[in-house]
């Protein structure tokens, strides 16, 4: 009597990949189209390919990569018939399930073939990077490909008996391109004494809107060490090559962008302290804007509404910039910007080799406000540091091809920005409008709101985003700007080349003198050791350049 009676069942451990993610709401039927968006399939020139996004289970390990909560490799399933795999994919266990390969069909003959053989990567037999509690084992290959032919992927086994050689095919090299590595996926890293496991995701090392490449979805497994150079490690495997590319056949027409856009716009919720909100372009000419023109600096002219008066293209030589009108309450009016008429700008651009569309949503502001220093407990206003006229920042959609689903959203933060996965997107309200925050002064974009730091521990300058009732609908009031495989008539502002504000004459040491001047003891010193690390685009007062320029218009997000 009083004896306990112990279980005869382990307790099941759920880790967050046993869920498979779905986006909010089911996507519609999209707009026909004569090319190949939406339809499943993709034609590379001669190879057809599929994307697949559901699996079968081969291997699990519970411990290393993300979190120590290890990885789980799987093959797609089912397969189209007459396609072939190219690869296995790989995610870390601490995220749902949410990924795809691509499997292929050849249509004219000699573009795949079997590989010759396999090699052992690693096996968990021969490693003391084993399961907690099981005794199953996993086994990841590298298929060897016959000559002027290029393995895409691994194949992961559960028994260490050679793969089948028609079990994965290889594709001829004139349809592959090089990779690089992307990401850590799992493994022991680089840190251990002995070399070690390591698997990453990999991605097309050429990428924009007028790269070939197109990722596979397969990851890569090598033992790496600390001492490897990525830079100049020669990578076992190849991703594919839209030799189509050119055709556009794959990208999506203009109701079908519109009708993407329907799905996916993004809501911006602003600081309800947030003085300086964004306004359409036409707007802040229409109020006030004014051109001026090196050497003629007492003479500055009103600028068209539509901006057809701006020089066009050429360097930015500063030889011309814009800025805030004259009359005090002209520029106060053009610094508070105008929410409620705001309007977006969309860059429609193939990526990935045309297998995936980026839709670039641009923002507009007349006027980006002064930062804040967080020293410890206590915030200092920053003066004028951080203030310039004219400030674009854009949030970037990253939708499949083959189905019109989202897969990835880039939101831009000062000079860099950060892509993230759907699975950590926050949507609206059971919809898949992806929402977004927009930081206090400084318009950082950011997927949640807080407190976010720039430079170390407790000490460095404020990114403040909270929801309020100041908010952009970005899909109430948008134009498309560009687009690579459609015929747009672009604004003349988007052709303006130079500088969207002056650069102003007072010295940041000036600035900087009278923060320290007002404060004391371990502030000061605090402070002064944030001024020395602080990001190059804090300092000054001197507008950015238009979309056009940015390095992203032609290439990829960084």
């Amino acid at each position: 009597m009083g004896n306990c009676i112990p279980s005869l069942h382990k307790e099941i451990k759920y880790l967050p990949i046993d869920t498979i993610f779905k986006l909010p709401s089911p996507l519609p039927n999209w707009p026909p189209g004569t090319g190949d968006f939406g339809s499943g399939y993709i034609d590379l020139g001669g190879l057809k390919v599929c994307q697949i996004v559901t699996f079968n289970k081969v291997w699990a390990i519970d411990k290393g990569g993300l979190e120590n909560l290890g990885a789980t490799f799987y093959e797609p399933s089912p397969i189209p018939d007459g396609f072939s795999m190219f690869g296995c994919y790989c995610q870390p266990n601490n995220k749902p399930l949410f990924g795809w390969v691509l499997v292929g069909k050849d249509n004219v003959g000699e573009i795949l073939k079997n590989p010759i053989d396999y090699t052992l990567v690693w096996s968990s037999e021969s490693s003391k990077f084993k399961n907690t509690n099981t005794n199953d084992h996993g086994y990841i290959w590298q298929p060897i490909p016959p000559e002027g032919y290029k393995a895409l992927g691994h194949v992961v086994t559960t028994s260490p008996e050679k793969p089948a050689l028609d079990k994965i095919q290889c594709v001829r090299s004139d349809l592959t391109d090089d990779l690089e590595v992307e990401s850590w996926v799992w493994g022991q890293g680089t840190t251990s004494k002995v070399n070690g496991i390591n698997v990453h995701s990999v991605r097309p090392r050429e990428r924009g809107v007028k790269a070939q490449g197109v990722s596979v979805g397969t990851f890569l497994a090598r033992i790496t060490s600390d001492k490897d150079d990525e830079s100049n490690k020669t990578l076992s495997l190849a991703c594919l090559k839209n030799n189509k590319f050119d055709t556009f056949s794959s990208m999506p027409n203009l109701s079908q962008i519109q009708a993407l856009f329907e799905q996916y716009s993004p809501i911006i919720y602003f600081h309800p302290k947030e003085k300086y909100l964004p306004s359409s372009v036409n707007w802040y000419f229409a109020n006030g804007a004014l051109l001026y023109q090196k050497g003629q600096e007492s003479n500055p002219s009103t600028i068209e509404p539509n901006g057809s008066n701006l020089p066009q293209d050429g360097p930015n030589d500063g030889a011309y910039w814009l800025d805030l009108p004259i009359d005090e309450k002209d520029k106060e009016k053009a610094i508070k910007g105008d929410l409620l008429n705001s309007e977006v700008y969309l860059h429609i651009k193939p990526t990935l080799g045309a297998t995936f569309t980026d839709i670039a949503v641009w923002i507009f502001y007349p006027f980006n406000g002064p930062g804040t220093a967080k020293l410890g407990l206590v915030d200092v206003p920053f003066g004028k540091i951080g203030e310039h006229v004219g400030d674009w920042e854009h949030v970037t959609l990253r939708i499949s091809n083959f189905n019109g689903v989202l897969y990835k959203v880039y939101v831009s933060q000062h000079s860099g920005g950060t892509w993230l996965d759907a699975p950590q997107v926050e949507f609206q309200n059971g919809s898949n409008k992806v929402v977004v925050y927009s930081s206090l002064n400084g318009h950082a974009i950011y997927h949640k709101p807080g407190l976010v730091l720039q430079g170390g521990g407790d000490i460095g300058i404020r990114n403040d985003t909270a929801k309020s009732n100041l908010v952009l609908d970005c899909g109430k009031n948008y134009s498309i700007v560009a687009a690579e495989n459609l015929e747009i008539i672009a604004p003349a502002w988007l052709n303006y080349t130079r500088e969207w504000g002056p650069k102003l004459s007072y010295t940041l040491g000036d600035e900087v003198k009278k923060i320290e001047s007002s404060l004391k003891g371990n502030l000061k010193g605090a402070f002064e050791k944030l001024v020395k690390v602080l990001p190059n685009e804090v300092y000054g007062e001197e507008g950015p350049t238009g979309p056009k320029m940015k390095g992203n218009w032609n290439g990829d997000e960084v």
